[in-house]
């Protein structure tokens, strides 16, 4: 039996659109001639005075006539079976209500020349039957096209059976809940089992053919239901509020994942059943702070900006954002043909989906071609420079120190000149905690880059670096520093390692235990950056507020625990994933600091501070800057490193600094 109604729940699906519309007309047609049948069966009691084929044939030929028109008028042959919901049954009973007027009036204006009766409370009996019959063969259908009906919920008389499929309880008996069981259950990938809400008059309710358990009764519906994963159905949840229920459900050994967010969702990007590993932004548990339109505006609104290392993790997500600020003209600068692509065509599809008033511009280019970036600052007359690329990988640049030196000093050196050379209004220099008493390369040479801005902006008109005519440039521009900690979902960023450890079944690597860092999403801190770029007078430092230091081990554990697995320690030999500790890399910190000195002051943003730090000229500055270029030039890294602890303010290497590339020639 089993077989066969899999069989022609197939071959019903597989019919085309048109024989299926048919199929459905037809079968209306004879749930019409029923349900008037029935309703005289209900009136008189028996079928003796019922003459279908003689004095009735009349109403019985009237009645598809009037209703089948109205059912296709309202839409009901439109409905897709599998889909069917509310607003198609709202359809079913206003088609069904209109059809059973007419009908009473034909019947109240042919009543005279008919030869058979018609009682006048048939009508109303043929109205509800209808909507029985008409109305509950379509949810009948929409639970085997389904397969519900072969659930132990929906059996339909059928022995119960296990399909297999992962059990699932949803978290949130809400519209997006009730959305995912649908979803879940028409794609069935996994089978819903359970739902879990805190409200009180839910408790015990049953929603969808799941019961609802209290949050405190989780162990009880694990024991009941065998469910292996929890679905987070509250996309619309402060961060605060999800991190609460994550805590929560770290206890348990559950998998947890994540419906996306709600702006995801109302944007459309994605769907309510496209479920994803929980967002460790939720972990942080900080909410955002709406930005200040104002300040967001400022440099942006009608204006020309120009994004540096624009397919970067930080430079895509400031063109996302400025992209929709409403810029005149956005120029992408990278030396990554394949980022720039890919940036590129993201910005050009939404600029085509939301009719955006912005020319897009991709340029290939490096930021060490001075005079590349003149010519492109020069021709697109750009108003507003966000400098994001720079090389950030703390190993990877301690070993590659002259490239560091180039990219991240010259680099910025040259676009800064560029900048103040076209007549640029505003410049911002994407920076990093790291920058802070560095113990590596990396943050060595991203405090040079904010000391070039720093120099340049106490020099009226300077004789630029490397410029042999010896001409002063006035400068015009206002130079500004934004430092901030790691990024979450960055390149090279630690949370998509510790998920594809676990996915391995680890272990999981963690430098140190100690270890601690900064953490904020990449839209938060872009937002964060265009503010705090606005506020700039000239020379200043923005740090952002990044909230309390992670732990990083302790955020290895949580991960672990909300991917339904535990720790493998001393404490518990029989964990499933042990965390191995690894020492800490080359030129790594234990702890990061945002600030310099200790003088700090407010700003009109509750999340920007603007730090008060000491500089060099640009004269004194700039013949450091040569005598550094001098020595990477000469790979003379034991003189490298004597000026990057004279220049850089408590910059301490951990010991001597080494270049791949030196080291191999000098082997």
């Amino acid at each position: 039996m089993l077989r066969f109604a899999e069989y022609m729940r197939g071959q019903l699906l597989a019919l085309p659109r048109r024989q299926k519309r048919m199929l459905q007309v037809a079968v209306d047609v004879l749930l019409v001639w029923a349900s008037l049948w029935l309703a005289f069966v209900v009136r008189l009691g028996d079928t003796k005075n019922i003459d279908p084929f003689g004095g009735h044939a009349w109403l019985f030929l009237a009645a598809p006539v009037v209703a089948i028109p109205l059912f296709i008028r309202f839409g009901m042959y439109r409905a897709v079976m599998r889909y069917f919901g509310n607003d198609a049954l709202v359809a079913i009973i206003k088609a069904v209500s209109l059809s059973t007027l007419l009908l009473a009036l034909l019947v109240y204006w042919y009543q005279q020349h008919a030869q058979a009766v018609v009682p006048r409370s048939m009508v109303f009996n043929y109205w509800w039957l209808s909507i029985m019959l008409i109305g509950g063969l379509r949810l009948f259908m929409r639970q085997y096209f389904l397969g519900d009906w072969f659930s132990p919920k929906h059996s339909m008389g059928f022995a119960p059976r296990d399909n297999g499929l992962p059990k699932v309880a949803i978290y949130g008996a809400g519209a997006a809940g009730n959305q995912l069981v649908t979803a879940l259950r028409m794609g069935r990938g996994m089978r819903p089992v359970a739902f879990i809400d805190d409200q009180p008059e839910l408790a015990n309710s049953v929603i969808a053919g799941l019961r609802v358990y209290k949050p405190r009764h989780i162990e009880r519906m694990i024991e009941e239901t065998g469910a292996q994963e929890i679905l987070l159905a509250i996309p619309s949840a402060t961060r605060a509020r999800r991190r609460e229920v994550l805590e929560l459900l770290e206890a348990y050994p559950l998998h947890v994942r994540s419906v996306p967010g709600f702006m995801d969702l109302a944007s459309g990007r994605v769907k309510v059943e496209d479920v994803q590993e929980v967002d460790i932004a939720d972990l942080l548990g900080r909410d955002a702070v709406p930005p200040v339109p104002v300040l967001f505006e400022r440099c942006i609104r009608d204006q020309v900006v120009l994004v540096t290392g624009a397919g970067g993790s930080i430079g895509s997500e400031l063109c996302r954002q400025i992209l929709g600020t409403g810029p005149s003209i956005l120029v992408l600068f990278d030396h990554s043909e394949f980022n720039l692509y890919s940036i590129h065509t993201e910005l050009e599809q939404r600029i085509r989906r939301e009719s955006l008033p912005v020319t897009l511009i991709p340029i290939l280019g490096s930021i060490r071609n001075a005079s590349r970036l003149l010519d492109v600052m020069r021709t697109w007359q750009v108003n507003t420079v966000y400098h994001a690329a720079a090389y950030k990988h703390v190993p990877m640049v301690e070993h590659n120190i002259a490239e560091g030196v180039l990219n991240n000093v010259l680099g910025t050196t040259y676009t800064a000149q560029a900048a103040l050379r076209a007549g640029v209004e505003h410049f911002v220099l994407i920076s990093t905690d790291k920058a802070v008493r560095p113990t590596n390369v990396m943050g060595s040479t991203k405090r040079l880059a904010e000391m070039v801005l720093q120099a340049l902006s106490a020099e009226p008109a300077p004789v630029l670096l490397h410029d042999r005519s010896g001409v002063p440039h006035v400068n015009k521009t206002r130079f500004t520093m934004v430092r901030f900690g790691n990024v979450l979902g960055s390149s090279g960023s630690v949370i998509p390692l510790f998920y594809q450890q676990i996915r391995k079944g680890g272990p999981v690597t963690v430098t140190h235990p100690n270890i601690t860092r900064f953490f904020m999403t990449i839209p938060e801190a872009a937002q964060l950056v265009i503010q705090a770029g606005a506020m700039g007078q000239g020379g200043d430092v923005f740090v952002l507020d990044m909230g309390q230091p992670v732990r990083i081990a302790d955020l290895a554990e949580k991960m672990i625990h909300l991917s339904g697995m535990s720790v493998r320690s001393h404490k518990n030999p029989h964990g499933d994933i042990a965390i191995e500790f690894t020492g800490l890399r080359p030129g790594e910190k234990l702890y990061e600091e945002l600030l310099i000195g200790d003088d700090v002051s407010k700003t009109e943003h509750p999340m920007i501070m603007r730090a008060n730090e000491e500089c060099l000229g640009w004269e004194p500055f700039k013949q450091a800057l040569e005598n550094l270029l001098d020595a990477v030039g000469r790979d003379d890294y034991d003189r490298v490193r004597q000026l990057l602890r004279e220049t850089v303010n408590g910059y301490k290497p951990e010991g001597e600094i080494v270049d791949w590339m030196h080291l191999q020639r000098r082997t």
